[in-house]
């Protein structure tokens, strides 16, 4: 395992976390790592939806030749 550091969650958090590791069969570091990868692509998936803005819209419109 790569070097380690603690943060500070609740005891229901962390009884949640545990147990959702358990029923992956995986690795408490793993399923937060996977968790924070979501909300990463998650986030993506909302930026994509958002309207072009005009600068970005001439910028893919430009003639590439």
């Amino acid at each position: 395992m790569a070097e380690t550091t603690t943060i500070r969650i609740s005891r229901d958090t962390h009884a949640r976390v545990t147990r959702l590791a358990a029923e992956r069969h995986e690795t408490i570091d793993e399923t937060v790592s996977s968790a924070l990868r979501a909300l990463r692509q998650d986030a993506m998936g909302r930026d994509l939806t958002e309207e072009l803005t005009e600068d970005e819209a001439a910028w893919l419109d430009a003639d590439a030749g």
